[in-house]
């Protein structure tokens, strides 16, 4: 292998594909990335067994050829270098770089030995607009489980209803689903929040599409130059529909920049108590008040002004709750419930076909 390539392209494609690479991995191969020459490109990969990731790069080739290296090195070195062209050459395993200034040799693993994942063929096939694709399933995958006891919940759930599909998480505690587009064919699949964070990190302001293909197996996200494959979570995901209400009893609206700022003021208070803080809904007032008691430091309320229809009161977690507001984009917030113990909604008509659950506290 022998090929030229600018600096500022292989650091950004290292820097894309890298953090999937696993040091604490028992195959010492996972942590490497894999250089190999396609098509007049070089394409830089990286995988963890459960998600591979894979940037194309245009280069200059005088000679085919490929190598893994150690990913972190690879990205620190390369990044450390100045905006130049940098001379790549394999010589018995050992890849050197070098530049006007800078020499040096990395040495690499076989490429034959590096797990490569199977190409998806035969699957079906659709396309969003990246920018909605990104806002979509931002506002979702917050919602996802970390705790791998419960696999079906630490994925995202892609699926049909009617001729739309539909983006879903949940930890059992708090729950996101958002209307992705319109699509002919049914979908139906679980893809691990782990692989839809990465891709939201690779979509940037400029991409047009993202470009999705699965087959019962994997799923691909195809955005730009880069492509992120990872293999679908087995299992049935729960029937979350049954927990979304329909009527609410107290309806609230407004403005979601006051409805962050007493729900931050009051979580200050409220780190004794595991988050717990108290919202009440006064239709005579017109207003939301937040109250949290620290029993060793004191206790807040803090109030802002809302359009109210009916009364009550509801204790929530305030981390679920202020990253939920923060998920949303439009300037007036709907906080919704029916009392101490069913689940709240949150909704915007900023924000069409995506709604935020949390379930409560027993106050």
């Amino acid at each position: 292998m022998k090929l030229q390539v600018t600096q500022e392209n292989l650091s950004k494609a290292l820097g894309t594909v890298a953090r999937v690479a696993n040091t604490r991995n028992t195959l010492p191969i996972l942590s490497n990335v894999l250089l190999r020459t396609v098509d007049n490109r070089l394409s830089i990969s990286a995988t963890n067994l459960d998600i591979a990731i894979t940037h194309y790069i245009g280069s200059k080739i005088e000679k085919n050829g490929a190598i893994t290296v150690p990913a972190r090195l690879m990205q620190d070195f390369v990044s450390s270098l100045p905006d130049s062209v940098l001379n790549l050459e394999l010589t018995d395993h050992k890849l050197n770089i070098t530049t006007d200034k800078y020499q040096s040799s990395i040495n690499g693993i076989v490429a034959d030995d590096f797990p490569v994942m199977p190409a998806i063929s035969g699957g079906s096939v659709w396309k969003l607009p990246a920018k909605d694709f990104k806002k979509a399933l931002g506002q979702v995958v917050l919602a996802a489980s970390g705790d791998d006891t419960r696999p079906v919940l630490t994925g995202v759930y892609f699926h049909s209803r009617g001729n739309e599909v539909v983006a879903v998480a949940t930890d059992s505690y708090r729950l996101a689903e958002n209307k992705l587009a319109k699509h002919k064919e049914p979908v139906n699949f679980l893809v691990p929040a782990s692989a839809i964070s990465d891709v939201l990190r690779i979509v940037s302001d400029t991409d047009k599409e993202v470009v999705i293909t699965h087959d019962e197996q994997q799923v691909s996200f195809k955005v730009g130059d880069v492509m992120l494959v990872a293999r679908l979570i087995e299992g049935n995901y729960p029937d979350y529909r049954k927990l979304i209400p329909t009527k609410f009893a107290t309806v609230t609206r407004l403005k979601r920049a006051d409805f962050i700022n007493i729900a931050k003021v009051s979580s200050l208070f409220a780190r004794e108590s595991a988050g717990s803080i108290t919202i009440k809904v006064d239709k005579a007032e017109k207003q939301v008040s937040i109250n949290a008691v620290a029993s060793q430091l004191g206790e807040n309320t803090a109030k802002a002004t809302a359009e109210v229809s009916g009364d009550g009161e509801v204790t929530l977690n305030s981390r679920y709750l202020i990253e939920a507001l923060n998920a949303f984009l439009g300037e007036d917030i709907e906080f919704c419930f029916n009392g101490k113990l069913e689940p709240c909604i949150l909704r915007s008509s900023s924000d069409t076909g995506y709604i935020h659950l949390i379930m409560p506290l027993r106050s």
